[in-house]
């Protein structure tokens, strides 16, 4: 938060990373160590409450008081930004009681969505898109993304999960096609292509559902 108060997103972006890396890697261990526990797991939701929920909601705070006022100048108004804090609030609860998601998700992981949000100023910043520039410094877009973001953290929407729990390509070829399509975004279109990527996730675990890309039954 306090890279992000700077404007020093590429720091900040940084960090979250490191912290998502860590996040990813801690369960994983866990399993292998046998060391998992419900203490554990809150403990969990809690540090992912700071890099992935209070966080993005700071950014798109950021974001909307620096934002054309086509609605309105009202000081209050980018308070709007916290929405999405309440919904990661709310969505890292549920995750901790919905018994549903050992092996997947069920709406956007909130990590995803806070490199999503942090994304965006770094797009405003390195972009040469004038058009780019102009639906992000839109209050009306802001406030469709603010929404967007709340919706699909909670929605009961099916997300394959990127944890590596079988070292066999069989069990991990939709984790693989993803993680190519992310460098590959990535390379080609810099900090743009984060955005693209967590579209991407979204895109990709649809046709999951609808096709069995990993073979596996869904929820």
């Amino acid at each position: 938060m306090v890279f992000v108060s700077k404007q020093e997103f590429e720091i900040a972006f940084f960090f979250v990373f490191l912290g998502i890396f860590f996040d990813f890697f801690d369960g994983f261990f866990a399993r292998l160590f046998k060391v998992t526990g419900a203490l554990g797991l809150q403990l969990d939701s809690l540090a992912d409450m700071v890099t992935s929920g209070v966080v993005p909601g700071y950014v798109m705070y950021y974001l909307l008081v620096n934002s054309q006022h086509e609605i309105t100048a009202c000081p209050y108004f980018p308070f709007l930004g916290f929405v999405i804090t309440m919904g990661s609030c709310y969505r890292l609860a549920f995750f901790n009681i919905d018994t549903r998601q050992t092996d997947s998700f069920i709406g956007l992981p909130t990590p995803a969505n806070s490199l999503f949000m942090l994304s965006l100023p770094l797009v405003i910043k390195y972009s040469d898109s004038l058009v780019a520039f102009e639906l992000l410094t839109s209050q009306w877009v802001l406030l469709l993304i603010t929404a967007f973001s709340a919706f699909i953290l909670n929605a009961e929407i099916p997300l394959f999960s990127l944890k590596i729990k079988k070292f066999t390509l069989k069990d991990n070829l939709l984790q693989i096609i993803f993680i190519t399509l992310s460098v590959l975004l990535v390379l080609f279109f810099h900090y743009a292509g984060v955005p693209l990527v967590i579209i991407s996730y979204v895109l990709l675990s649809v046709l999951n559902n609808r096709f069995s890309l990993d073979g596996k039954a869904k929820i």
